[in-house]
């Protein structure tokens, strides 16, 4: 059996979404099931260090999943020509002196998104690994999902006809802190630390929207600071100066329009804290994280606007459930496993650094979309 055992610099995994998502769904559990199975006698197997500024952190974290290497010192691992991907889950601000330094070293880059706080900034990183030869990718998670999978085969098979229009609603209610525990850190709504959910989420549509239903031509935005106050980790109060909700409209290239709520205050009253509603001339489907649902157009059932009674029409019942095409492993797995994957072999990976940039220049026209209170017009892709 051949191993191509490749050294991953995880930057940043002691946060939630690096610990949970990255370190311990992704990379462990690709250790766990043996490797990254390339035939039947080879195999790709991760050997992750953990970086950081905090040796205790790293080292409970590392003692905790089961990994061997931890460092707080990022230019040694640069320099270690055992270690081939940097990896990087710091703070978006952080971000592009991380990678610079790991393209300087002649690693492989594999980022969250957003990948840099500007358009500019993440265009020039995407130039700058591929100038180098570097094999680059961006995390974009929710292609992987399988509610969303299962909508992508619908949209494949042709069964919406044409599509029309999509709605997307996400989001749920993150408490202030005052009396509850935290569910996000407080850096997400302090605009001074590169923290709101246009910049955020907006990046998320922008890979969706792009890879299930097509190019965005155009964008109407309107961003919210809803609760003005909330209390950090340590119990003390502080001024919410980033948006914690946006509503925006997207106008496609191939006259589709697409509306997404996204919300830190919001209650759920559906069946996922993300739906996407497809309509099309020939069928609907509503997509949630893992299930789907879709409705013919002869199945849907011919409404009559009378609110003097009640409703003869159950409209739930009209919908039946997209089945199961296999099983459906974890997101940011299955596109650590893709990367891993272009790194050794070349096999196509074309959720590059390039990409990222696009999804960080949708949130900076969504940004002055909101200021402008206007449309703005996306330019056509390079």
């Amino acid at each position: 059996m051949k191993t191509h055992r490749i050294g991953i610099i995880m930057n940043g995994v002691t946060g939630r979404m690096g610990t949970n998502q990255h370190l311990v769904r992704s990379i462990k559990a690709i250790i766990d099931q043996g490797g990254v199975k390339l035939s039947d006698s080879e195999t790709i197997m991760p050997d992750p260090v953990l970086v950081g500024r905090n040796q205790a952190k790293l080292v409970a974290l590392a003692a905790r999943v089961g990994v061997g290497r931890v460092s707080t010192n990022l230019d040694a691992e640069l320099a270690n020509p055992e270690n081939h991907i940097y990896f990087d889950a710091t703070l978006t601000g952080q971000r592009p002196v991380g990678v610079r330094k790991a393209i300087a070293a002649g690693k492989h880059i594999y980022c969250e998104k957003p990948i840099a706080t500007t358009h500019a900034e993440a265009l020039a990183l995407a130039r700058e690994a591929t100038a180098a030869g570097l094999k680059n990718g961006v995390v974009q998670d929710k292609l992987w999902l399988p509610g969303l999978v299962k909508l992508k085969y619908l949209i494949d098979t042709g069964f919406f006809g044409k599509i029309l229009s999509v709605r997307g609603e996400f989001g749920y209610w993150v408490f202030t802190g005052e009396h509850e525990k935290l569910q996000r850190p407080s850096w997400n709504y302090r605009k001074e630390d590169d923290g709101g959910i246009i910049v955020d989420m907006l990046c998320h549509w922008q890979y969706v929207i792009q890879n299930l239903f097509g190019e965005i031509r155009s964008v109407s935005c309107l961003g919210a600071t809803h609760l003005p106050k909330r209390w950090d980790e340590a119990g003390k109060p502080y001024a919410c100066t980033a948006d914690d909700s946006a509503y925006a409209t997207f106008e496609l290239r191939n006259g589709v329009i697409c509306h997404f709520n996204s919300s830190w205050c919001v209650r759920v009253d559906r069946d996922d804290l993300l739906t996407l509603q497809v309509d099309g001339t020939q069928g609907s489907a509503v997509a949630g994280l893992r299930d789907c649902k879709a409705q013919a157009l002869a199945a849907t059932p011919r409404c009559t606007w009378n609110p003097d009674v009640d409703s003869p029409v159950k409209y739930k019942d009209g919908w039946v459930r997209v089945p199961d095409q296999g099983i459906y492993d974890n997101a940011f797995k299955v596109e650590w496993e893709l990367f891993l994957r272009h790194v050794v072999t070349g096999s196509p990976f074309p959720w590059s650094l390039l990409e990222g940039a696009k999804g960080v220049q949708l949130a900076e026209l969504g940004l002055r979309s909101s200021a402008e209170r206007r449309w703005i017009d996306v330019p056509s892709p390079a």
